[in-house]
Parts: structure tokens; sequence; C-alpha cells
């Protein structure tokens, strides 16, 4: 979840907003600019954002499951599958 902040300067509004994927690399270790890629679908097409992990409006993440069977760390290969072969490399 992320804080999302958005109005005029006088009033602003913050809500928690979601985006669910699959993690497909992490970049720079425990450095202070480390990041993380979310890859997920929105209206039917692919998106990918990167996340800072020390980021303050990062408020929480959660992890709903993991593969079973990937043999890489980082997972840019699924970016070239459709939806249903994405579950079908993650599953196997």
């Amino acid at each position: 979840m992320e804080k999302i902040k958005s109005g005029a300067k006088v009033r602003v509004f913050e809500k928690t907003g979601r985006f669910e994927g699959v993690v497909i690399g992490r970049k720079h270790g425990s450095e202070p600019g480390a990041t993380f890629i979310v890859r997920g679908t929105v209206a039917g097409v692919g998106v990918e954002k990167t996340y800072p992990i020390h980021s303050p409006t990062l408020t929480k993440v959660e992890v709903l499951s993991s593969p079973k069977k990937v043999s890489r760390s980082k997972l840019y290969f699924l970016r070239g599958f459709s939806a249903k072969r994405q579950r079908q490399k993650l599953q196997a």
C-alpha cells in the first residue's frame, strides 16, 4: 500500500492505494537507493511500477504468495508472456 496525496496546497487529501502483482526484480541490496519492481495488470494491460524500499510513502508490503519453482533471481522473462502463461510458469 502506498500513500497518495491529492488536492491543492490548502487541503491535502491522503488515501492509500493498492497495486498487486509479481515482484520481478530487486536492485541495489539494502542501500538507501534500493528499489523493487512490481509487474501487474491494469485494465488488461501489463504495467510495471518501481518502488523505493526505504520510501516513507510505502505503508505496507504484503506477500500474498510466492512462486513454487523459479530458478532465476530476476523474472524479467515474464514481460513477454501473457497472464495465463505467467501463471503457468510460476506454478510449475
